[in-house]
């Protein structure tokens, strides 16, 4: 499980499977949007963890297409499904390489990018608490929609399709974390159903997953 972990790390690097590709869009929508909603810093107190939020969803949707698609093309996929590791094991770590190439630095520039739109004092901890629990679920999600997609041509448009409704919840209560924690409001109920949300799909959704990838192999 360690070298399938690295050897997608590598591959991840390699190919642009997102790391700097999420980052520079993160930081394209973080610039532009003071320009969009002009010089008010109120606004953009109040408006910085919804477009944080919107803007790390967003960079890691631009990675999905490419999560699977190198091992299919390769002929990858098919010696993994043969493998002795549960395919269920292969998609976990899969989604794993890509939240830390794609959202653990969304994580770790989300403070800085916070700056930038003015984002209250308070409201930096619970930004990052917000994004630390909830994109490994826009991973394993992704993860999912990659499974369903894989193999079909110009199935980046549909695999968009499917996971961004998928996403909708995390996006909800991931943004609103980080807005009660902006303004020093009570954050636990928010942060209990964000993680609650997280803890399920990475319990169920490997295995609909690697479900869907052997109807797919067949």
């Amino acid at each position: 499980m360690t070298a399938l972990l690295l050897r997608d790390l590598r591959l991840a690097f390699r190919a642009g499977g997102g790391f700097g590709l999420g980052l520079a869009f993160f930081l394209i929508v973080t610039v532009l949007v003071p320009f969009a909603v002009g010089p008010q810093s109120a606004l953009l107190s109040t408006i910085a963890p919804g477009v944080l939020w919107l803007g790390a969803l967003l960079a890691c949707l631009l990675s999905l297409d490419r999560l699977l698609a190198l091992d299919w093309e390769d002929g990858s996929l098919d010696l993994l499904a043969t493998a002795p590791l549960p395919l269920e094991s292969v998609v976990t770590i899969k989604a794993l390489a890509h939240w830390i190439t794609t959202g653990l630095p969304l994580v770790l520039a989300a403070p800085f990018l916070g700056v930038l739109l003015n984002l209250a004092p308070p409201g930096f901890l619970w930004l990052v608490v917000s994004l630390l629990v909830g994109t490994p679920a826009l991973s394993v999600v992704g993860t999912f929609g990659a499974a369903l997609t894989v193999g079909l041509k110009r199935g980046g448009l549909l695999l968009s399709l499917l996971v961004l409704p998928l996403y909708v919840p995390t996006l909800i209560f991931g943004a609103e974390v980080a807005r009660r924690g902006a303004v020093g409001m009570e954050t636990a109920t928010p942060l209990l159903f964000l993680g609650g949300i997280t803890a399920a799909c990475i319990a169920l959704l490997p295995f609909a997953s690697a479900a869907v990838l052997r109807v797919n192999l067949r």
